[in-house]
Protein backbone atom coordinates (compact mmCIF):
# COMPACT_ATOMS: atom_id res chain seq x y z
CA UNK A 1 0.00 0.00 0.00
CA UNK A 2 3.14 2.19 0.88
CA UNK A 3 5.37 1.51 -2.38
CA UNK A 4 3.96 4.18 -4.94
CA UNK A 5 4.22 7.21 -2.12
CA UNK A 6 7.42 5.70 -1.25
CA UNK A 7 7.96 5.62 -5.25
CA UNK A 8 7.77 9.20 -6.02
CA UNK A 9 9.19 10.57 -2.90
CA UNK A 10 12.48 8.68 -4.40
CA UNK A 11 11.67 10.15 -7.89
CA UNK A 12 11.58 13.93 -6.24
CA UNK A 13 14.63 13.56 -4.67
CA UNK A 14 16.63 12.18 -7.96
CA UNK A 15 15.26 15.33 -10.08
CA UNK A 16 16.47 17.52 -7.00
CA UNK A 17 19.76 16.10 -7.34
CA UNK A 18 19.90 16.75 -11.05
CA UNK A 19 19.16 20.02 -10.53
CA UNK A 20 21.79 20.88 -7.27
CA UNK A 21 24.57 19.02 -9.29
CA UNK A 22 23.66 21.63 -12.50
CA UNK A 23 23.87 24.27 -10.20
CA UNK A 24 26.99 23.41 -8.79
CA UNK A 25 28.41 22.90 -12.28
CA UNK A 26 27.32 26.36 -13.33
CA UNK A 27 28.99 28.00 -10.12
CA UNK A 28 32.37 26.45 -10.82
CA UNK A 29 32.33 26.71 -14.63
CA UNK A 30 31.77 23.39 -15.44
CA UNK A 31 28.59 24.13 -17.85
CA UNK A 32 28.65 23.91 -21.79
CA UNK A 33 29.83 27.27 -22.29
CA UNK A 34 32.68 27.14 -20.07
CA UNK A 35 33.95 23.82 -21.16
CA UNK A 36 33.46 24.82 -24.73
CA UNK A 37 35.45 28.45 -24.06
CA UNK A 38 38.17 26.18 -21.92
CA UNK A 39 38.61 23.18 -24.12
CA UNK A 40 38.69 25.14 -27.92
CA UNK A 41 38.39 22.21 -30.03
CA UNK A 42 36.05 21.25 -32.77
CA UNK A 43 35.64 18.30 -35.14
CA UNK A 44 37.00 19.06 -38.53
CA UNK A 45 34.21 19.05 -41.01
CA UNK A 46 33.96 18.73 -44.98
CA UNK A 47 31.65 21.35 -46.86
CA UNK A 48 29.15 19.44 -48.56
CA UNK A 49 28.14 20.96 -52.31
CA UNK A 50 24.43 19.89 -53.66
CA UNK A 51 25.01 19.81 -57.22
CA UNK A 52 22.52 20.20 -59.55
CA UNK A 53 21.44 20.77 -63.27
CA UNK A 54 21.72 24.11 -64.06
CA UNK A 55 18.46 26.05 -65.83
CA UNK A 56 17.73 22.58 -67.79
CA UNK A 57 15.46 19.55 -67.56
CA UNK A 58 15.30 16.35 -68.62
CA UNK A 59 15.66 12.59 -68.35
CA UNK A 60 18.44 10.92 -66.77
CA UNK A 61 19.53 8.86 -68.97
CA UNK A 62 23.00 8.44 -67.47
CA UNK A 63 24.57 7.54 -63.93
CA UNK A 64 28.26 8.15 -64.60
CA UNK A 65 29.33 7.51 -60.60
CA UNK A 66 28.79 5.63 -57.53
CA UNK A 67 28.35 6.88 -54.21
CA UNK A 68 31.94 6.73 -51.94
CA UNK A 69 33.56 7.34 -55.35
CA UNK A 70 36.54 10.18 -55.43
CA UNK A 71 36.39 12.78 -58.45
CA UNK A 72 38.09 15.95 -60.04
CA UNK A 73 36.97 18.94 -60.77
CA UNK A 74 35.20 18.57 -64.59
CA UNK A 75 34.69 14.68 -64.36
CA UNK A 76 30.96 13.82 -65.99
CA UNK A 77 28.43 12.58 -62.82
CA UNK A 78 25.51 12.80 -64.96
CA UNK A 79 23.99 13.25 -68.00
CA UNK A 80 20.09 14.31 -69.45
CA UNK A 81 18.40 12.98 -72.83
CA UNK A 82 19.92 15.86 -75.50
CA UNK A 83 17.63 14.20 -78.20
CA UNK A 84 15.14 18.05 -78.45
CA UNK A 85 18.30 19.50 -78.21
CA UNK A 86 20.39 18.07 -80.94
CA UNK A 87 17.48 18.46 -83.44
CA UNK A 88 17.22 22.24 -82.59
CA UNK A 89 20.67 22.89 -83.39
CA UNK A 90 20.32 20.83 -86.33
CA UNK A 91 17.57 23.13 -87.52
CA UNK A 92 19.30 26.03 -86.76
CA UNK A 93 22.38 25.32 -88.43
CA UNK A 94 20.69 24.97 -91.53
CA UNK A 95 19.09 27.71 -91.29
CA UNK A 96 21.90 29.76 -91.09
CA UNK A 97 22.96 27.48 -93.89
CA UNK A 98 20.30 28.64 -95.76
CA UNK A 99 20.87 32.37 -95.25
CA UNK A 100 24.86 31.91 -96.11
CA UNK A 101 23.21 30.71 -99.78
CA UNK A 102 20.91 33.56 -99.65
CA UNK A 103 23.77 36.30 -98.94
CA UNK A 104 26.21 34.68 -101.49
CA UNK A 105 23.82 34.79 -103.72
CA UNK A 106 22.89 38.24 -103.40
CA UNK A 107 25.96 39.49 -103.11
CA UNK A 108 26.99 37.82 -106.54
CA UNK A 109 23.87 39.76 -108.08
CA UNK A 110 25.41 42.84 -106.47
CA UNK A 111 28.67 42.63 -108.01
CA UNK A 112 27.07 41.72 -111.21
CA UNK A 113 24.80 44.81 -111.05
CA UNK A 114 27.58 47.30 -110.03
CA UNK A 115 29.60 45.77 -113.00
CA UNK A 116 26.72 45.98 -115.60
CA UNK A 117 26.24 49.68 -114.25
CA UNK A 118 29.73 50.21 -114.72
CA UNK A 119 29.95 48.78 -118.17
CA UNK A 120 26.45 50.71 -119.06
CA UNK A 121 28.19 53.78 -117.78
CA UNK A 122 31.35 53.57 -119.54
CA UNK A 123 28.83 53.28 -123.35
CA UNK A 124 26.85 55.90 -122.16
CA UNK A 125 29.85 58.17 -122.10
CA UNK A 126 31.05 57.14 -125.15
CA UNK A 127 27.54 57.71 -126.91
CA UNK A 128 27.44 61.06 -125.46
CA UNK A 129 30.96 61.81 -126.65
CA UNK A 130 30.30 60.11 -129.55
CA UNK A 131 27.07 62.57 -130.08
CA UNK A 132 28.59 65.60 -129.09
CA UNK A 133 30.82 64.68 -131.62
CA UNK A 134 28.30 64.71 -134.49
CA UNK A 135 26.22 67.93 -133.04
CA UNK A 136 29.65 69.66 -133.50
CA UNK A 137 29.77 68.53 -136.94
CA UNK A 138 26.14 69.15 -137.44
CA UNK A 139 27.24 72.55 -136.23
CA UNK A 140 30.06 73.57 -138.66
CA UNK A 141 27.76 71.68 -141.80
CA UNK A 142 25.15 74.93 -140.23
CA UNK A 143 27.82 77.71 -140.14
CA UNK A 144 29.25 76.72 -143.89
CA UNK A 145 25.52 76.45 -145.47
CA UNK A 146 24.55 79.79 -143.74
CA UNK A 147 27.91 81.30 -145.21
CA UNK A 148 27.23 79.82 -148.43
CA UNK A 149 23.37 81.18 -148.26
CA UNK A 150 24.51 85.04 -147.20
CA UNK A 151 27.01 84.91 -150.52
CA UNK A 152 24.73 83.85 -152.60
CA UNK A 153 22.06 86.04 -151.39
CA UNK A 154 24.64 88.91 -152.33
CA UNK A 155 25.45 87.06 -155.87
CA UNK A 156 21.67 86.91 -156.18
CA UNK A 157 20.80 91.11 -155.53
CA UNK A 158 23.97 91.79 -158.51
CA UNK A 159 22.22 89.42 -160.91
CA UNK A 160 25.26 87.42 -160.81
CA UNK A 161 23.27 83.57 -160.33
CA UNK A 162 20.40 82.72 -160.90
CA UNK A 163 17.08 82.03 -158.71
CA UNK A 164 17.49 78.52 -158.83
CA UNK A 165 21.10 78.41 -157.07
CA UNK A 166 19.51 81.27 -154.50
CA UNK A 167 16.81 78.65 -153.69
CA UNK A 168 19.31 75.19 -153.16
CA UNK A 169 21.43 77.28 -151.41
CA UNK A 170 18.02 78.03 -148.40
CA UNK A 171 17.04 74.45 -148.90
CA UNK A 172 20.53 73.43 -147.71
CA UNK A 173 20.48 76.11 -144.86
CA UNK A 174 17.39 74.72 -143.91
CA UNK A 175 18.65 70.66 -144.09
CA UNK A 176 21.66 72.00 -142.07
CA UNK A 177 19.51 73.39 -139.42
CA UNK A 178 17.16 70.34 -138.82
CA UNK A 179 20.15 67.97 -138.90
CA UNK A 180 21.43 70.30 -135.79
CA UNK A 181 18.45 70.11 -134.08
CA UNK A 182 17.88 66.10 -134.78
CA UNK A 183 21.63 65.93 -133.10
CA UNK A 184 21.11 67.93 -130.21
CA UNK A 185 17.76 65.92 -129.61
CA UNK A 186 19.72 63.10 -129.90
CA UNK A 187 22.25 64.01 -127.68
CA UNK A 188 19.76 65.31 -125.11
CA UNK A 189 18.33 62.14 -124.82
CA UNK A 190 21.29 60.31 -124.30
CA UNK A 191 22.20 62.58 -121.05
CA UNK A 192 18.80 61.64 -119.65
CA UNK A 193 18.40 64.77 -118.52
CA UNK A 194 21.31 65.57 -117.07
CA UNK A 195 23.47 68.81 -117.26
CA UNK A 196 26.04 68.76 -119.77
CA UNK A 197 28.43 70.64 -118.83
CA UNK A 198 31.33 69.26 -120.98
CA UNK A 199 33.25 67.27 -118.78
CA UNK A 200 31.84 63.87 -119.56
CA UNK A 201 33.58 62.27 -116.12
CA UNK A 202 31.41 64.60 -113.78
CA UNK A 203 28.72 63.95 -115.64
CA UNK A 204 25.94 62.13 -113.24
CA UNK A 205 23.42 60.16 -115.66
CA UNK A 206 20.12 59.13 -113.97
CA UNK A 207 19.78 56.13 -115.17
CA UNK A 208 23.11 55.24 -113.66
CA UNK A 209 22.11 56.73 -110.25
CA UNK A 210 18.75 54.57 -109.93
CA UNK A 211 21.00 51.61 -110.89
CA UNK A 212 23.45 52.27 -108.63
CA UNK A 213 20.88 52.89 -106.31
CA UNK A 214 19.15 49.40 -106.96
CA UNK A 215 22.31 47.54 -105.89
CA UNK A 216 22.70 50.09 -102.96
CA UNK A 217 18.86 48.78 -101.82
CA UNK A 218 19.72 45.06 -102.27
CA UNK A 219 23.17 46.00 -100.09
CA UNK A 220 20.55 46.54 -97.63
CA UNK A 221 18.28 43.75 -97.99
CA UNK A 222 22.32 41.63 -97.50
CA UNK A 223 22.35 43.82 -94.34
CA UNK A 224 18.83 42.70 -92.98
CA UNK A 225 19.88 38.33 -93.82
CA UNK A 226 23.16 38.77 -92.27
CA UNK A 227 21.49 40.30 -88.96
CA UNK A 228 19.03 37.82 -89.02
CA UNK A 229 22.21 35.03 -89.54
CA UNK A 230 23.88 36.48 -86.44
CA UNK A 231 20.14 36.48 -84.67
CA UNK A 232 20.64 32.53 -85.24
CA UNK A 233 24.17 32.47 -84.08
CA UNK A 234 23.35 33.71 -81.03
CA UNK A 235 20.36 31.10 -80.59
CA UNK A 236 23.38 28.20 -81.99
CA UNK A 237 25.86 29.67 -78.80
CA UNK A 238 22.88 29.27 -76.46
CA UNK A 239 21.64 25.56 -77.89
CA UNK A 240 25.41 24.64 -77.64
CA UNK A 241 25.35 26.01 -73.71
CA UNK A 242 22.28 24.01 -73.02
CA UNK A 243 23.21 20.61 -74.36
CA UNK A 244 26.72 21.45 -72.28
CA UNK A 245 24.80 21.76 -69.16
CA UNK A 246 22.60 18.81 -69.94
CA UNK A 247 26.25 17.07 -68.98
CA UNK A 248 26.52 17.85 -65.10
CA UNK A 249 30.47 17.82 -64.20
CA UNK A 250 32.05 18.09 -60.99
CA UNK A 251 32.32 21.54 -59.53
CA UNK A 252 35.28 20.78 -57.75
CA UNK A 253 37.24 17.85 -55.70
CA UNK A 254 35.30 15.95 -53.50
CA UNK A 255 34.01 12.64 -53.16
CA UNK A 256 30.12 11.51 -53.74
CA UNK A 257 28.20 11.23 -50.76
CA UNK A 258 24.83 10.52 -52.12
CA UNK A 259 22.96 10.34 -55.12
CA UNK A 260 19.74 11.62 -54.86
CA UNK A 261 18.64 10.64 -58.75
CA UNK A 262 18.24 7.61 -60.96
CA UNK A 263 18.81 6.85 -63.73
CA UNK A 264 15.34 7.02 -66.45
CA UNK A 265 13.75 9.99 -64.27
CA UNK A 266 12.81 13.27 -65.15
CA UNK A 267 14.90 15.98 -63.53
CA UNK A 268 13.68 19.08 -62.60
CA UNK A 269 16.09 22.05 -63.25
CA UNK A 270 18.29 23.07 -60.31
CA UNK A 271 16.96 20.45 -58.14
CA UNK A 272 20.16 18.81 -56.22
CA UNK A 273 20.58 15.26 -57.66
CA UNK A 274 24.05 14.81 -56.00
CA UNK A 275 25.34 15.49 -52.88
CA UNK A 276 29.58 15.96 -53.05
CA UNK A 277 31.75 16.06 -50.04
CA UNK A 278 34.10 19.04 -50.66
CA UNK A 279 37.82 19.38 -50.07
CA UNK A 280 37.34 22.64 -48.14
CA UNK A 281 37.78 21.19 -44.60
CA UNK A 282 36.98 23.87 -41.24
CA UNK A 283 36.15 23.30 -37.63
CA UNK A 284 34.89 25.46 -34.95
CA UNK A 285 36.18 26.25 -31.58
CA UNK A 286 34.63 28.87 -29.25
CA UNK A 287 36.50 31.31 -27.32
CA UNK A 288 35.76 34.23 -24.57
CA UNK A 289 35.50 37.44 -25.42
CA UNK A 290 38.83 38.58 -24.53
CA UNK A 291 40.04 35.76 -26.76
CA UNK A 292 37.76 36.70 -29.74
CA UNK A 293 39.24 40.84 -29.13
CA UNK A 294 42.84 39.28 -30.38
CA UNK A 295 41.74 37.34 -33.70
CA UNK A 296 40.44 38.80 -36.84
CA UNK A 297 38.74 37.63 -39.59
CA UNK A 298 41.68 36.23 -42.21
CA UNK A 299 44.77 35.65 -39.73
CA UNK A 300 46.59 32.24 -40.00
CA UNK A 301 45.56 30.10 -36.66
CA UNK A 302 47.06 26.97 -36.11
CA UNK A 303 46.19 23.98 -34.32
CA UNK A 304 46.61 20.74 -33.30
CA UNK A 305 45.13 17.18 -34.47
CA UNK A 306 44.34 15.33 -31.22
CA UNK A 307 44.53 12.24 -33.20
CA UNK A 308 47.96 12.84 -34.20
CA UNK A 309 49.75 15.39 -32.88
CA UNK A 310 50.27 17.44 -35.96
CA UNK A 311 49.97 20.59 -36.78
CA UNK A 312 46.82 21.35 -38.79
CA UNK A 313 47.44 24.96 -40.27
CA UNK A 314 44.12 27.56 -41.38
CA UNK A 315 42.56 30.60 -41.78
CA UNK A 316 39.89 32.47 -39.92
CA UNK A 317 36.71 33.06 -42.18
CA UNK A 318 34.06 33.64 -39.62
CA UNK A 319 33.99 35.54 -36.04
CA UNK A 320 30.91 35.77 -34.34
CA UNK A 321 28.40 35.81 -31.08
CA UNK A 322 27.61 32.14 -30.45
CA UNK A 323 24.11 32.37 -30.52
CA UNK A 324 23.41 28.96 -28.72
CA UNK A 325 24.76 30.01 -25.19
CA UNK A 326 23.25 33.17 -24.55
CA UNK A 327 20.05 31.85 -22.89
CA UNK A 328 22.83 29.73 -20.79
CA UNK A 329 25.10 33.08 -20.13
CA UNK A 330 21.98 34.13 -18.74
CA UNK A 331 21.31 31.76 -16.62
CA UNK A 332 24.74 31.95 -14.75
CA UNK A 333 26.19 33.89 -11.42
CA UNK A 334 26.13 37.09 -11.93
CA UNK A 335 29.72 37.28 -11.32
CA UNK A 336 30.48 35.44 -14.59
CA UNK A 337 28.01 37.18 -17.01
CA UNK A 338 30.78 39.05 -18.33
CA UNK A 339 31.76 35.72 -20.29
CA UNK A 340 30.55 35.72 -23.89
CA UNK A 341 31.17 33.39 -26.04
CA UNK A 342 32.48 33.91 -29.60
CA UNK A 343 32.34 31.18 -32.45
CA UNK A 344 35.61 31.31 -34.67
CA UNK A 345 35.64 29.04 -37.83
CA UNK A 346 38.78 28.40 -39.15
CA UNK A 347 38.98 26.43 -43.14
CA UNK A 348 42.38 24.63 -43.17
CA UNK A 349 44.71 25.11 -45.93
CA UNK A 350 44.70 22.40 -48.82
CA UNK A 351 47.77 19.55 -49.04
CA UNK A 352 47.59 18.25 -45.18
CA UNK A 353 47.58 15.17 -43.90
CA UNK A 354 43.82 15.22 -42.50
CA UNK A 355 40.52 14.11 -43.05
CA UNK A 356 36.57 14.77 -41.95
CA UNK A 357 36.06 13.36 -38.46
CA UNK A 358 39.37 14.68 -36.97
CA UNK A 359 39.31 16.48 -33.73
CA UNK A 360 41.27 19.87 -34.16
CA UNK A 361 42.38 21.41 -31.30
CA UNK A 362 43.83 25.28 -30.49
CA UNK A 363 45.88 25.89 -27.92
CA UNK A 364 46.32 29.02 -25.59
CA UNK A 365 49.30 30.35 -26.81
CA UNK A 366 47.74 30.38 -30.24
CA UNK A 367 46.00 33.22 -28.90
CA UNK A 368 48.81 35.43 -27.66
CA UNK A 369 50.40 38.38 -29.44
CA UNK A 370 54.09 39.02 -29.52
Amino acid sequence: MNIQPRAMKIGILFICVIILGGILLMFKGNDALAQAIRKKDGILTAEQVKVSFDSVSGRLISENVKEAQEVKKGDILMQLDSTDTDLSIQKTQAQIAQLDAQIRSMNGTIRIGYSQTDTQQEQSYRGIDAQRAAVTSAEATLRNAQIDYNRKSALLSQGAISRQDMDDSQKALEVAQAALEQQKQALSKLLGGAQDNGNTDSLQLPEIEEARQTNANKNNDVDALIAQKKQLETTLQELYVQKDRLTLRAPEDGKVLKIIAKQGEMITANTPVILLESKRYYYDIYVSEKQAAQLHEGEELTGTSVATGNPVRGTIRLITQAPEFANLKMTREKGQADLSAFQIRIYTDPGQDIMPGLTIEVKNDAFSKG
